[in-house]
C-alpha cells in the first residue's frame, strides 16, 4: 500500500480550499495555572474530573506544547512528559516506559490512541515505529505512571499513556505543514468541514522521511525509513447524544541493508454515547485493527484484533459516582516464520481473546474527602481470570491543596512470546524455549502524593511510590534448554516531582526531577541464566528544564533541557541535551520555525550496546505551517 500520491492529492485540495475555517479552540497553554488544574481529564476514573481532582501521578501534555516543542513524531512528543522514560534506539525505534523496565520491546505500559489500545499480542507491548498520528491534531496527551489495571486491564502495570485527539469541530478548514531538516523531512495537510446529516468531519494525510542513524566511528546503520498514513474522523450529536467515527490507514518500509522491513496497518473506531439524565451516561465503543509486520530473516505477522467495551457510570446516591462495564477483545495472530532454522512461534497462528467486567464507585465521604475503590476481573486464555482490585483515596487539604494516597494490584498477562517462542524453531528448542507454565507477573503498588497549586503562577505535583514485583520473567535452565519462568522478584522505589511557574504573563518556566532504584533477587531455585539485563536498562535519575517564552505576539523562543542518568547494562553514559525553536508568526495564518535538537553535544547515544549502537548527533528542521 503506497499512501504517498493519495497525501499529496489531499494536500493539494487542502490548498486550493476556500471554505471558511471556525475558530481555533483555545489551546492549554494560553490558560492560567488555575485554569490548567480545572482542565478535564479522562484517564484515571474512565469519566471526566478535573486535573486538580485527579487521585493519581498524572501529567497531562498540551498541543501547544507539542508544538513549540517542535517534535514531529508521537515518540518525540512524549519527552515531554516528564514521569515518562524515553530512549531512542535508531531512528525508527524507541524504548518507552515509565518507572523502570525499559527497553524496545516494554511491556508493562499500555498506550492509548482515542481509546484504541496499539497493543502487540507477540510481546505485551508497542511497537513505535508502527504508531503515529497528526500532531496538529492532537488535544492532549494524558501521562499516568503506575498502575492502571482496575479500569484499563492488563498490561497498565507501569502506566497509562492515552493520546486524545481533538473532536472534528475544532478542526474545521485546511492545514498545511511542510518542514525538512539534516535528518528528517516530511509534510502533512488536513482539511475539515460539515457534512449535510449536521455533523464535522476532517481528513488528513502525512508524510514522514528519515535518514539513516550512524554509529560513533560515523559508520551508517541502515534504517532509513519512509512512512505516509491518511485518515479521518467524523463526529456528530452534542453532549446530549453523541457519535464518532475514525480510521487510519499507514505504511512504512525501512531500510534493513540488503532487505526492506515493511509495517502496515488500518483501523476502524466507532464511539457511541448518551446522555440518560440524573448523572447517568452510557457509552459504547467498538474498534477494528489490522497490522502486517515483515521482519526479515525472522518473521511475517498479520494481527487482526476486534474489541468491544460497554461501559455506563450513574449516580445512585448524592454521594455516590459508579462506573460499571465490560468487554471483550478478540486478535487473530498469524506468524509466517521465515527462517525456523533461527527461531519461530509455535504455533504460528493463535486466536486470543480477553474479556472483562469492571465497576468502580468513587465515594464521597465529605466535602473534602473522596475515596474511590474499583474491581477489575478480566479473563485471558493462558492464565485465567486475573483480579485487578484498586483503592484511591484524595484529600482536599485546602482549595488548591490535594493529598492522594493508592494501594493497586495489576498484572502483566503473558504474550506468545513468553509461551510459544522457540529457538531454534525445531526441536531441540537448546537455545530458548517458551515456558509452557508461564505466569502472569505481578505488581502490587503503592503510592502518595501532593498536588497544589501555590499562587496563581506556581503548581506542582509530587509522588512517591513503591512497587513490590513478583514473578518476573527469567530464562531457567532444563534438561531439554532454557526456558522462560517466573522465577524473578524485587521492588521499584521512586520519586516523581515537577512544577510549572509563570515568571511573566510572555514566559513560563517547567521543572522536573524523577529518581528511582530497583533491587531485583531470585526466587529459591533459581538458577536465571539471562541475569537481570533483559527485564530492562533504567537511568536511576532523570530531570528536565523547560521555558517558553513569548518574545513578542508574533516571536516565541522555547528551550528544553533534559538531563538522563547512565543505563547500566548494557552501559550507555549519562547525557544532557538542549534543544531549541524560535517561532515567527508571518501572518495570522502563516508560521515559520526553526528547531535545533542536541545544541552543546555533537552526538550522544541513548540506548544499546556500544558495538553497535545508534548515535544522534545535532540535528536541525525548518517548518512551515499554513492554516486557514
Amino acid at each position: 500500500m503506497r499512501l504517498q500520491p493519495v497525501i499529496l492529492a489531499a494536500c493539494l485540495i487542502a490548498c486550493v480550499s476556500s471554505h471558511a475555517a471556525e475558530p481555533r479552540a483555545r489551546d492549554l497553554a494560553d490558560l492560567t495555572l488555575e485554569q490548567l488544574g480545572n482542565i478535564e481529564i479522562t484517564s484515571v476514573s474512565k469519566h471526566a474530573e478535573r486535573l486538580s481532582d485527579a487521585a493519581a501521578s498524572i501529567y497531562v501534555i498540551s498541543a501547544e506544547e507539542i508544538r513549540r516543542s517542535g517534535a514531529t513524531s508521537l515518540p518525540e512528543a512524549l519527552r515531554l512528559a516528564p514521569n515518562l522514560q524515553v530512549a531512542r534506539a535508531d531512528i525508527n525505534q524507541y524504548a518507552i516506559t515509565a518507572r523502570g523496565f525499559n527497553s524496545v520491546l516494554a511491556n508493562k505500559m499500555l498506550v492509548l490512541v482515542d481509546g484504541r489500545a496499539v497493543y502487540s499480542p507477540l510481546f505485551s507491548g508497542v511497537f513505535w515505529e508502527a504508531q503515529d498520528v497528526m500532531l496538529e491534531d492532537i488535544e492532549r496527551i494524558e501521562v499516568i505512571s503506575g498502575p492502571g489495571g482496575t479500569l484499563w486491564g492488563s498490561n497498565a502495570v507501569n502506566g497509562v499513556i492515552n493520546v486524545i485527539t481533538r473532536p472534528a469541530r475544532d478542526t474545521q478548514g485546511a492545514l498545511v505543514t511542510a518542514g525538512g531538516g539534516n535528518r528528517e523531512k516530511g509534510g502533512a495537510a488536513r482539511y475539515g468541514g460539515e457534512l449535510d446529516s449536521g455533523g464535522r468531519y476532517r481528513i488528513y494525510g502525512r508524510v514522514l522521511d528519515r535518514a539513516h542513524s550512524s554509529m560513533a566511528n560515523g559508520t551508517d546503520i541502515r534504517d532509513a525509513s519512509d512512512r505516509g498514513q491518511i485518515g479521518f474522523r467524523a463526529d456528530w450529536g452534542g453532549a446530549a447524544q453523541n457519535f464518532t467515527l475514525q480510521g487510519d490507514a499507514y505504511h512504512s518500509a525501512i531500510d534493513q541493508g540488503l532487505t526492506t522491513r515493511r509495517v502496515s496497518g488500518a483501523n476502524l473506531l466507532g464511539r457511541w454515547g448518551r446522555d440518560l439524565g440524573g448523572g447517568s451516561r452510557l457509552q459504547l465503543q467498538a474498534y477494528y485493527d489490522h497490522t502486517e509486520r515483515n521482519q526479515p530473516g525472522a518473521i511475517n505477522e498479520t494481527l487482526d484484533t476486534i474489541d468491544v467495551e460497554l461501559q455506563h457510570g450513574l449516580r445512585p446516591h448524592d454521594s455516590h459516582d459508579l462506573l460499571w462495564g465490560g468487554g471483550y477483545r478478540y486478535s487473530a495472530d498469524r506468524v509466517e516464520n521465515v527462517n525456523p532454522a533461527a527461531l519461530a512461534f509455535l504455533p504460528p497462528g493463535r486466536n486470543l481473546g480477553w474479556a472483562n467486567v469492571f465497576v468502580q464507585d468513587a465515594i464521597t465521604l465529605r466535602p473534602d474527602l473522596k475515596l474511590t475503590a474499583g474491581l477489575k476481573l478480566e479473563h485471558n486464555d493462558y492464565t485465567g481470570i486475573e483480579f485487578l482490585p484498586s483503592l484511591r483515596l484524595g484529600w482536599k487539604m485546602a482549595a488548591e491543596h490535594l493529598v492522594w494516597g493508592a494501594a493497586s494490584r495489576a498484572v502483566r498477562a503473558p504474550s506468545r512470546v513468553d509461551r510459544e517462542f522457540f529457538s531454534p524453531g525445531n526441536p531441540p528448542f537448546f537455545v530458548l524455549a517458551g515456558g509452557p507454565n508461564f505466569q502472569s507477573e505481578v505488581a502490587n503498588v503503592y503510592e502518595i502524593g501532593y498536588r497544589a497549586q501555590l499562587s496563581i503562577a506556581l503548581s506542582y505535583s509530587i509522588t512517591a511510590f513503591h512497587h513490590d514485583f513478583d514473578r518476573l520473567r527469567s530464562l531457567e535452565p532444563t534438561a531439554a534448554g532454557p526456558v522462560f519462568d517466573n522465577k524473578i522478584d524485587g521492588t521499584s522505589d521512586g520519586v516523581e516531582a515537577w512544577g510549572s511557574y509563570r515568571v511573566t504573563n510572555a514566559w513560563r518556566v517547567n521543572m522536573s526531577l524523577v529518581q528511582q532504584r530497583e533491587r531485583l533477587r531470585l526466587k529459591s531455585g533459581s538458577a536465571n541464566l539471562g541475569g537481570f539485563a533483559p527485564l530492562g536498562n533504567d537511568p536511576s535519575h532523570g530531570w528536565t528544564l523547560r521555558s517558553a517564552w513569548d518574545i513578542s505576539p508574533r516571536h516565541e523562543f522555547d528551550v528544553m533541557v533534559r538531563h538522563v542518568g547512565a543505563l547500566p547494562n548494557p552501559a550507555v553514559p549519562s547525557y544532557t541535551a538542549v534543544d531549541a525553536r524560535l517561532g515567527w508568526k508571518l501572518r495570522r495564518d502563516l508560521e515559520i520555525s526553526l528547531t535545533a535538537q542536541n545544541l552543546f553535544d555533537p552526538r550522544h547515544p541513548e540506548w544499546g550496546a556500544a558495538a553497535a549502537r545508534a548515535e544522534f548527533e545535532r540535528g536541525v528542521f525548518l517548518k512551515l505551517l499554513w492554516r486557514q
